[in-house]
């Protein structure tokens, strides 16, 4: 083959190549984008769900958010037939795990467990990473439950009256203990303190038990905390129960009245817990997860594992937990302003 000849074929191969090269970019350009319109698309109504759910909890496991969470991981996989994951994310003051679901896609394969700071926390962060109701689909109200007022016994109190009256007689020396700043133990006693004008310290800590050893050990004078959390020290006397948080009385705790009716009226804190998932979310989606939701806690075994740690299951409506997240903002807004809450 001469010089020239075999220079021919070497241009030609590599035309060839080059050629053959643009079209398999193209190809895998094109395939590139189909694929992220299809992920970007809402899912369809009619064969939802057909892959793996993820429910992110923003905070550790235990405690009730996370029993929620398996819960209703467990029932929703047995009902549909696919697996439900259930992926704790603390971090932040929940921001972690709750900035993450509020970038996902709202195919309805991403849900989150909200509870009583999803409301407190658009007033003490001035930058969140979302919008807690424009970025949000809220999906239903899962269950409630109350804080008690307690004090350790040491204290010459007997009553949410005989409370307000010492901490008047003595500003600035009675001390309160809470699980943190915005949390519903938090927030609980400076509404306390706003309704009544006492004066008392706050005393932060990282949970509730070492809370209530201190508490049992008199290094704090009071606190409010759920229920369940404090009712076996009362009933064992080693704790002072004045008044439950709610509107009613609670049923594990029938004899301690409302801190509504035992001196502040119209005192009422409400601890909730909640599922919401990304916005955007198809309706016909949103109302396949509500019902099935609302069955689950309809459910007697469900039921009791939630009378057992202290909860009511609620249910209702999309647009019923939609109402009550943006009467929690407007109400701890004030709260959170008046009491110049920062974060920690």
């Amino acid at each position: 083959m001469s010089d020239t000849l075999r220079a021919e074929v070497t241009s030609s191969a590599r035309r060839l190549v080059h050629f053959a090269c643009r079209a398999l970019l193209i190809l895998l350009v094109g395939v590139t984008a189909a694929s992220a319109q299809t992920a970007s698309m809402p899912a369809d109504p009619d064969n939802y769900p057909n892959r793996t759910i993820r429910y992110i909890v923003p905070y550790p496991p235990g405690g009730f958010n996370d029993t929620l969470a398996r819960i209703v991981s467990q029932k929703l996989g047995e009902a549909w037939g696919v697996p439900v994951v259930v992926e704790n994310r603390p971090g932040g003051g929940t921001l972690l795990g709750t900035e993450g679901v509020a970038k996902a896609a709202p195919d309805g394969y991403t849900l989150l467990g909200v509870a009583f700071p999803f409301g407190a926390n658009p007033s003490i962060y001035k930058n969140l990473p979302y919008d807690t109701v424009k970025d949000f689909t809220p999906l239903i109200l899962a269950g409630q439950t109350q804080n008690l007022l307690v004090v350790k016994p040491s204290l010459p109190i007997n009553s949410v009256k005989e409370l307000i009256d010492y901490a008047r007689k003595n500003p600035g020396k009675v001390s309160y203990g809470s699980t943190g700043i915005g949390s519903s133990n938090h927030l609980s006693m400076e509404l306390f303190k706003s309704m009544t004008g006492i004066d008392i310290v706050h005393v932060p800590y990282k949970g509730s038990a070492p809370m209530v050893n201190d508490l049992l050990g008199g290094h704090i004078d009071t606190a409010f905390d759920n229920t369940p959390n404090v009712l076996p020290q009362v009933k064992a006397d080693k704790l002072r129960a004045l008044g439950v948080s709610s509107k009613t009385r609670a049923a594990l705790a029938g004899n301690v009245p409302t801190v509504s009716e035992a001196g502040v009226p119209g005192y009422e804190v409400t601890v909730w817990f909640g599922i919401v998932g990304p916005a955007g979310m198809r309706p016909e989606i949103v109302q396949k997860l509500n019902a099935e939701m609302n069955t689950i806690f309809k459910m007697d075994d469900v039921k009791r594992r939630f009378v057992d740690q202290g909860v009511e299951p609620v249910g209702g409506a999309p647009s019923q937990f939609a109402d009550h997240i943006r009467s929690e903002i407007q109400k701890w807004a004030k709260v959170v302003k008046d009491a110049s809450i920062q974060p920690e």
